[in-house]
């Protein structure tokens, strides 16, 4: 039996995330330069997206490139821009036949026009997906993004819209970049580290974790079934005792 077999279709994650790690891993115990890792990593996430909307998970939201990693070497950087764009050209006309829609979050003012342009275009272009929507992080971290928060509802305070004893959890939610997403359910890494690397901290205060050995390349789509059927066997209590869980399901 596979694990999709395994899979409770009438239980499934609404949202899911990823942190695909490992790409540069990959490459090095090939002998390859890390770049190479990048590109055999995009057939990953085209695995996950298919995999994910064949499930019906209704948001899907992939790390691509936190802030910190403009700090890696210049030429990393830009190989990783150009793959951005080749696959932003070469899925766009997937992501409409699947009726996927696109949505990016992070501090798009640090990318080039080029890139903003490219995925702002995607965007309009697959605004009507319905199936799903891919989400994808990119020159994002949640330390960023929650200041952002900060500062905006600073601004509403200062200009008399908004009272400072008026601000609470569901205030902050509405100023993050996924105010109208449900937060993830399950969140997935590859490649064997175990750590949230500033990715949705406010967002996955009760999602269920999930790691795995994989490194990214090698990531596939019985590897999140998998990931989803191990998510099904988890008691998610949110605080309450397994008692108050029964006596309410």
């Amino acid at each position: 039996m596979t694990y999709k077999d395994q899979i409770d279709m009438s239980r499934l994650p609404g949202h899911v995330a990823v942190i695909m790690d490992g790409n540069g891993r990959w490459a090095h115990r090939r002998g390859r330069e890390r770049v190479f890792g990048h590109h055999e990593g995009v057939k990953a996430v085209r695995k996950t997206v298919e995999a994910s909307a064949e499930l019906g998970v209704r948001y899907l939201t992939l790390y691509a490139f936190s802030t910190e990693n403009w700090n890696r070497p210049d030429d990393e950087v830009s190989a990783l821009m150009d793959l951005m764009i080749e696959s932003i050209n070469n899925e766009t006309g997937t992501l409409v036949e699947k009726s996927i829609s696109l949505r990016v979050i992070g501090d798009l003012s640090r990318l080039s026009e080029k890139v903003r342009n490219r995925l702002f275009e995607t965007m309009k272009i697959t605004s009507q997906g319905s199936r799903m929507t891919l989400v994808v992080a990119l020159s994002y971290s949640s330390r960023w993004e929650i200041s952002e928060a900060c500062r905006r509802i600073a601004v509403e305070v200062r200009e008399g819209r908004m009272r400072p004893d008026q601000i609470d959890e569901h205030t902050v939610s509405t100023f993050l970049t996924t105010s109208d997403i449900p937060d993830p359910e399950l969140m997935i890494r590859t490649s064997g580290e175990k750590r949230i690397s500033n990715f949705l901290l406010w967002q996955l205060a009760y999602t269920e974790l999930y790691f795995t050995k994989k490194l990214w390349p090698d990531f596939g789509k019985e590897d999140f079934y998998k990931a989803v059927a191990d998510f099904q066997k988890r008691e998610r209590r949110y605080g309450k005792t397994s008692e108050q869980i029964a006596e309410n399901s």
